[in-house]
């Protein structure tokens, strides 16, 4: 029933996608080219180079992709890819699902590794940022789906990985860029890159800023980042990068349907009469050593650092936070014979340590005459050291040219200590250690066709909140949750290569899910509480098509149609076995186009639809489903040889859709109100861009 839904969409494959933009190292383009898609290469964590010889489901962001739109909110390019949905408001409040896991987490992304080159993003509290970092400063995003890669500590809804953008341009290169738009939408950027035989540079700055369409939503961010190679030899180079930024983000918080539909830029009102805020400084800093040992072996070794201080005005308290982690990770890929037989392998091991302080205080903010929040005496604090380590292992074994296996391990021992100073309480906890394997078949009877099977297992670990009682003690009865993954899927070019087509039908059971239940404002514990179940159907299309000599048009279709539901869970005496699963949509569509001219114009187009989203686990309330549409035009030209400029403008939800961009699963009643499920996406928002880029 899935597969016939999706039957339609092999008819349309040749009207959508996105590509990139028609100039290359200052040189004007004559005439339109037909290109053939480009074999995607992956990140040198993975035992293949190429995506197509990969068992698994693995979405791509290039640069083009990244900065396809006002290059500002990474949640539009994200959305591109089928089975993933990440919702945002106002910028710095998001939640990633991968599969509709992670869908009921109240506020953030958690159940998901995130990596910016070897440096995890992800905390010892299991939350992932991955939007701090500028979107022109990443070189490719890899989503991979599902615990298929024993490599990431086999997260449950998949792993995330970051490429920095090390360098831009052989020689130097600087460049200079702007982006202003409706509500006082403005982000400038400064970028200078160098790339010569021993090593490169690229370092940038940003200062992006937005004065909000809702009550109290200013937000304010701007970073520097650094990232290179240095030592570079024929057999070996020595990698580096770092990322600050400072963030102050006003936060509106959701709001009730009433107000939803009839004043959706209305913020809450106790966040609007306490000018509730967000603000941290974040930095992080890696090192990576890539050797070759000799012909058969080589080594990856890096070391990382990552700091957050935090500061959060809330309505009932002021939340002040420290994190500072540390860790090293060490890899091996090397390759042998057995006989005739070709194998290839990864190994390592992966350290992290992760010191957490949090500090409540009250906010006197109804005392302050008005002036927002006040802080004043401690409330709580609370010290959580938390340790692990994964030891992973991959094998690839050719039995021939046209199939192959691959197997893999991954063993995690978590452990943690809590120091609750308000309460008097020390106490230290570790988690049984975890084995999570993979195993995969893959079938190639082509260069240009690839199928494959795999069987993985998957885990994620509690947060903080989770692993507490509401008296602040460790609960020593909540465990991770874990669940096996099938899938079946296929890689295809078609038409000279012109066409390429994935599809992966998928199939998950997740036990002892973790439920994070609400005791106070913003005071949850955890429960495992049964079972949800995972399945569904996707599909992903990226067509080039030759018009004639000045046009081409190129396209991309993506969607993705699951069935999440309870499989076993009761709560509070409540049967809610068989509901559907609160946070995500079962349904979701994305399409785009692009068309190219060889005098440097370009238009495009984006589609997205959004299905039906359960806000409760009763099922009893549902946000609307939307359909967003995008359109944006631009000139690319050569002012002054070696300088080249960009022009665009753009408009976002044409049709002025009104749509909750994040859902607040579970949300109750505050008083008499009802309860607060919904923020508000951007009405129709314009914004215009220009860049300069000087090649030396």
């Amino acid at each position: 029933m899935i597969l016939k839904k999706y039957c339609f969409f092999l008819f349309t494959a040749f009207i959508f996608q996105n590509i990139s933009a028609q100039k290359k190292e200052g040189k004007k383009i004559d005439s339109v080219q037909t290109e053939k898609l480009k074999e995607v290469v992956i990140s040198s964590f993975h035992i293949n180079k190429e995506i197509q010889n990969t068992p698994a489901s693995i979405g791509i962001l290039s640069k083009k992709d990244l900065t396809q739109n006002n290059t500002t909110d990474i949640t539009t390019v994200i959305n591109t890819i089928p089975g993933v949905l990440m919702q945002s408001s106002n910028l710095t409040t998001t939640r990633i699902s991968i599969r509709g896991i992670g869908g009921r987490t109240p506020y953030g992304t958690n159940k998901i590794r995130a990596f910016y080159g070897s440096i995890p993003l992800t905390s010892g509290n299991s939350e992932t940022v991955i939007d701090d970092i500028d979107l022109e400063n990443l070189n490719q995003i890899e989503i991979i789906k599902g615990p298929l890669s024993s490599v990431y500590g086999a997260g449950l809804g998949g792993a995330i990985l970051i490429s920095p953008q090390l360098s831009k341009n052989k020689g130097q290169s600087a460049g200079i860029s702007s982006v202003f738009g409706s509500f006082g939408l403005l982000k400038n950027s400064l970028n200078y890159s160098l790339d010569e035989k021993k090593g490169s540079l690229n370092i940038s700055y940003h200062n992006l800023k937005t004065d909000g369409w809702r009550e109290n939503s200013a937000y304010k961010r701007e970073g520097i980042t650094l990232a290179g190679e240095l030592f570079r030899k024929e057999n070996s180079k020595l990698t580096y990068f770092s990322n600050y930024t400072y963030l102050k983000a006003f936060i509106p918080s959701s709001i009730n349907k009433d107000a939803f539909e009839n004043n959706p830029q209305s913020g809450a009102a106790t966040w609007v009469a306490s000018k509730g805020f967000k603000e941290y400084k974040s930095t992080l800093g890696g090192l990576a050593y890539d050797f070759k040992i000799n012909d058969n072996l080589s080594n990856s070794t890096s070391v990382f650092i990552n700091y957050k201080d935090s500061n959060e005005p809330r309505p009932f308290d002021v939340l002040r936070q420290y994190t500072f982690a540390a860790g090293a990770r060490t890899q091996f890929t090397g390759n042998f014979k057995i006989g005739k037989i070709d194998n290839n392998f990864i190994a390592g091991v992966e350290y992290f340590r992760d010191n957490y302080n949090g500090n409540t205080f009250e906010n006197l903010y109804k005392q302050n005459n008005g002036q927002g929040s006040l802080q004043g005496n401690q409330l709580t604090e609370t010290d959580q050291k938390r340790h692990f380590y994964n030891i992973f292992g991959q094998l690839r074994t050719l039995l021939s040219e046209e199939f192959e296996i691959q197997a893999g391990l991954n063993y995690n021992k978590t452990e943690f200590e809590l120091n609750n100073f308000t309460e008097n309480i020390d106490q230290q906890y570790s988690y049984d250690g975890i084995l999570s394997p993979q195993l995969s078949f893959l079938l190639k009877p082509n260069s240009l066709k690839t199928i494959y099977f795999s069987v993985s297992r998957g885990f994620s670990l509690p947060a903080t909140e989770e692993t507490l009682t509401s008296e602040g003690t460790i609960n020593p009865n909540i465990k991770p949750e874990n669940g096996y993954n099938f899938e079946l899927g296929g890689k295809f070019y078609f038409f000279n290569k012109q066409l390429y087509t994935e599809i992966a039908v998928y199939r998950m059971e997740i036990k002892d899910l973790l439920v994070a239940k609400r005791v106070g404002d913003d005071q949850y514990v955890g429960l495992n509480a049964g079972k949800t179940f995972h399945e569904g159907i996707e599909i992903c299309l990226n067509h080039n098509w030759q018009m004639n000599r000045f046009f081409s048009l190129n396209s991309y279709l993506a969607g993705s149609v699951g069935k999440y539901e309870f499989k076993e869970f009761v709560d509070n005496g409540n049967d809610y076995s068989g509901n559907k699963l609160t946070g995500v949509p079962s349904n979701k569509i994305n399409a785009g186009i692009l068309l190219n001219t060889n005098l440097g114009i370009y238009l495009s187009a984006d589609y997205q639809f959004v299905d039906e989203i359960p806000m409760n686990d009763s099922n009893s309330a549902f946000s609307d489903s939307y359909t967003i549409i995008n359109l944006k035009t631009g000139y690319r030209f050569e002012i002054l040889p070696n300088v080249n400029t960009n022009f665009a403008f753009g408009i976002n939800n044409v049709t002025n859709e009104k749509y909750a961009s994040l859902i607040l699963p579970n949300a109750l009643p505050v008083g008499t109100s009802s309860p607060r499920y919904y923020y508000p996406g951007l009405p129709v928002n314009y914004y215009g861009m220009i860049s300069l880029n000087y090649l030396f």
